[in-house]
């Protein structure tokens, strides 16, 4: 749907209908198309940001005239007399008369079980960007991806973020360390095993991405598990839509206090945007405070609904699971993926270093990647 075949502007010049090859018509809105229009005084020509706002076009703007013009429609607007060229390609990818297909974004992946066979790259891989591109494209439409064979050395973490993005530094450090600790400050920092989670639910916004990095894995047990926030979400929702619902419409309350640091967020398990798509997930049992936001009448049904979807997370079959190697590292979208681990005994020694980074950053790489070698 980008060959345009016939225009109409509606007689009070209030709307544009754009006809396309295979019979498809969308009406735009003559303030829609000022508001959005692509000429050198409306968008920069570098960055594309607006260099409008809604005050510098008079609110009755309406459409004097359109014709045809090459591969797009111009149109003159009254009554600034401004005049503007959409091409149709643009047009038909901005439609939002029916039939908008959201473009390929953040969380627009597949969901998955643990029947995922994950993709994996080599660190040395990443140097390559067609590769790379990869890689991050699995980041971007699975949440998730691993890494094998990079250098066995502090801080090498570091370097994987490097190759797409920036250090979200927190209370932790730029890096922190996971393994047993004296006195922890964290149940991470112990060899019990943890519930699949995401982490820092107490922060708001809480950390988009986390990657983890082994250094040491001589320990009996360990193994890490990764699990499909989405899917789980989706399984509660085919089973129980009223048990989503609750989690989906009211908040949850995580705290975190050690070290000089107080942390606390209130946001539901299940995020939604306001037309009803799945954007997060928040769980944490270790991080929950005491949940006060749901009226006294629902809280066994929301108890109900929350006991629910852990016991779908905890559901072996929904897990992908895999023990790490000095080297190895795996990455998660935080706010998609939650990750587990085995406990592990005392015998031999598992030392990982994690740290946080930002999707923004993710994906700005891999768009720039995606214009040069093509979409993954």
């Amino acid at each position: 749907m980008t060959d345009l075949t016939s225009i109409d502007v509606s007689p009070d010049g209030g709307v544009l209908t754009a006809r396309f090859a295979g019979g498809a018509a969308r009406r735009f809105h003559a303030e829609w198309l000022r508001d959005n229009a692509l000429d050198p005084a409306t968008r920069d020509a570098g960055n594309g940001q607006r260099l409008i706002t809604l005050a510098d076009f008079p609110a009755d703007v309406r459409i004097a005239s359109a014709h045809t013009e090459g591969d797009g429609v111009a149109i003159n607007f009254a009554p600034d007399d401004h005049v503007a060229h959409f091409p149709a390609t643009w047009l038909a990818a901005n439609a939002y008369d029916g039939g908008q297909v959201r473009p390929a974004g953040w969380h627009d992946g597949v969901e998955w079980d643990g029947s995922l066979t994950p993709l994996s790259a080599r660190f040395d891989d990443l140097a390559n960007p067609v590769m790379r591109r990869d890689w991050l494209a699995a980041v971007r439409s699975l949440g998730f991806a691993t890494l094998t064979g990079g250098p066995v050395e502090e801080g090498a973490l570091l370097k994987v973020v490097e190759t797409f993005g920036y250090v979200r530094e927190t209370n932790y450090g730029r890096w922190f360390e996971v393994r047993a600790e004296v006195n922890p400050t964290n149940l991470a920092y112990t060899g019990l095993g943890l519930q699949a989670h995401t982490d820092n639910p107490y922060r708001d916004p809480a950390p988009t991405l986390q990657i983890l990095y082994c250094l040491e894995n001589s320990a009996e047990g360990g193994d890490s598990m990764v699990v499909d926030g989405f899917r789980a979400a989706s399984r509660l929702r085919e089973h129980d839509p009223a048990a989503f619902d609750l989690l989906a419409s009211h908040c949850a309350r995580f705290t975190y206090a050690s070290g000089g640091a107080r942390l606390t967020a209130r946001r539901p398990m299940i995020d939604l945007t306001p037309d009803g798509e799945l954007v997060g997930i928040r769980f944490n049992n270790r991080s929950a405070a005491p949940i006060t936001d749901v009226p006294f009448d629902d809280m066994a049904a929301y108890y109900k609904a929350y006991r629910a979807f852990a016991e779908i997370i905890d559901d072996p079959a929904m897990q992908v699971s895999f023990k790490m190697s000095p080297g190895d590292c795996f990455i998660v979208d935080n706010t998609r993926v939650l990750h587990a681990r085995l406990g592990y005994s005392g015998a031999g020694s598992r030392w990982l270093q994690g740290c946080y980074a930002d999707m923004d950053g993710l994906l700005s790489t891999l768009s720039e990647l995606e214009a040069v070698h093509g979409a993954a």
